[in-house]
């Protein structure tokens, strides 16, 4: 596993959801140069949604080849179908609904009201995931997997002093009291996320600070589980000027 964890701050949230954006669009188009497709897992949350929306803005949008994306998400609130609190239909809202993808690349998990139970619905996504791996993985190539981190250091949902953060077998998990409504959700475990080539984490505000400083000061993921993330070849920590508070200037990029 690769140990190149880099922050890069922007002034302010607006300029963030814009260079997050503009390197996603670059990142992509060179890496269905490369393999033919791309596969990006994508996040909840202001920032997640503020990202896919600046893409969406983007003057260069449409240089990215849609049709050959494939989308996953790294976890989801259990609501039913087309709730607004889902992240699926803030993705949709933000971005998914205007680019012209293939709906046979998007890859949302189960909705409340899908006839499945929560534990099932696990294990449909594990199932889902396992059946575009090769090799015989049980997971697919995840080139980009963004997610958001919450004040208390939380990524996808994956709670601090949960034992789904010390998950190390499964790679995706029913979650139950989550500290944050909804009390249920579906969430990919921190092995599943750090297979991922490239974590992008992006974050604003001033009550991201803490846990933003102390995922840097080498606190356990039992602790704030945003410090448990770490892509195979990078990791970058994408943040304003609020969120960087406490992080020393020298790890700043």
């Amino acid at each position: 596993m690769s140990n190149q964890r880099h922050v890069v701050v922007e002034p302010d949230k607006q300029s963030l959801a814009a260079s997050v954006a503009a390197l996603f669009i670059a990142k992509t188009v060179t890496l269905i140069e490369e393999f033919g497709e791309a596969t990006v897992v994508l996040t909840g949350g202001t920032m997640g949604s503020a990202v896919l929306a600046a893409v969406n803005a983007s003057v260069d949008r449409d240089s990215l080849d849609w049709g050959r994306v494939n989308v996953w998400w790294g976890d989801e609130r259990w609501l039913p179908a087309g709730d607004t609190e889902r992240n699926e239909t803030q993705a949709r809202a933000a971005l998914l609904d205007h680019v012209p993808l293939d709906a046979g690349r998007v890859h949302p998990f189960a909705a409340s009201d899908s006839g499945l139970d929560l534990d099932a619905a696990a294990a449909a996504y594990a199932a889902e995931l396992a059946e575009h791996a090769t090799g015989g993985a049980t997971l697919p190539r995840f080139d980009i997997t963004f997610l958001g981190v919450g004040p208390d250091g939380h990524v996808a949902s994956l709670f601090p002093e949960h034992s789904d953060v010390r998950e190390k077998n499964l790679n995706v998990l029913p979650i139950r009291h989550s500290p944050k409504p909804p009390p249920e959700r579906l969430s990919l475990t921190l092995p599943a996320i750090n297979s991922s080539s490239r974590v992008w984490l992006v974050l604003a505000g001033p009550d991201k600070a803490s846990a933003f400083g102390l995922t840097l000061a080498g606190v356990t993921p039992d602790e704030i589980p945003a410090a448990g993330v770490e892509g195979r070849w990078s990791t970058i920590f994408f943040a304003d000027a609020d969120a960087a508070a406490e992080v020393p200037p020298s790890l700043i990029r």
